[in-house]
């Protein structure tokens, strides 16, 4: 069979045409939807970057401490992590919560074995004062714990203010959160008002949590309940057991 080149040059024309006419139709469509595209695949990425990234522990005193040469977001596996912990509760909370709890539960049970504060209250008192690495102080100044500086001659990066309503209030600013990690295990154990505490049984974490109210850790008068509801609704205390 013989085609005639005219022919076939007449036909592609007229696809390269509707072609043309099909794309000047509907390019908006398209770059609509190439743009969503983009936006869920950034997503992803930045959300599976985040849980994989791992950052070396880095104390105050410059240790390493032997069980935990680096915390990540694979460190720990929570058991019943598929479990309603939160009755009717928010789950995108939850989830940050859990999130959290893996990403530091080595590093507050090497802070445990070094210092003898319980992982679980350590723990929950990071969720609690970060509201799960969230707040400001704990994105901007990697403060996990809501440890203030009382210091009249800061050098320059070693606090900054945050205002609330009534009053200013400067805060601690930590290279990295392990390092927050760390400067809450040192003031407690250094402060004197918190002597007490020491000799009560690691494993006691309401005591614990009592205690650290006592001693004005916090203003907040509901401040030891809101701990240990965290470390039993989260099933913190398991961190604590050898």
């Amino acid at each position: 069979m013989i085609i005639k080149l005219p022919f076939v040059r007449s036909k592609l024309e007229q696809f390269r045409q509707w072609g043309t006419d099909w794309l000047e139709r509907h390019w908006l469509k398209l770059l609509a939807a190439a743009f969503v595209c983009f936006l869920m695949l950034e997503r992803n990425l930045t959300l599976e970057l985040r849980l994989s990234t791992s950052k070396p522990y880095v104390n105050l005193s410059g240790e390493h401490p032997a069980s935990t040469p680096q915390a990540t977001a694979a460190t720990t596996r929570l058991q019943g992590e598929g479990k309603a912990i939160f009755a009717g509760g928010d789950s995108e909370k939850r989830d940050r919560q859990m999130a959290y709890v893996r990403r530091f539960a080595k590093v507050a049970q090497a802070e445990m074995e070094k210092y003898g504060i319980p992982a679980s209250v350590k723990l929950a008192q990071g969720l609690l004062e970060s509201d799960a690495g969230k707040s400001p102080i704990a994105r901007q100044n990697n403060n996990h714990f809501g440890i203030k500086c009382f210091s009249r001659n800061c050098r320059k990066g070693h606090c900054s203010n945050f205002q609330d309503d009534t009053h200013k209030d400067f805060f601690r600013i930590y290279p990295s959160a392990w390092e927050s990690f760390r400067a809450h295990s040192l003031m407690l154990k250094q402060n004197e008002r918190y002597q007490p505490l020491f000799s009560l049984p690691a494993t006691d974490y309401r005591a614990w949590a009592q205690g650290l109210s006592e001693a004005g850790y916090a203003t907040d008068p509901d401040y030891s309940e809101k701990v240990v509801r965290l470390i039993e609704e989260l099933d913190l205390q398991r961190f604590d057991g050898a």
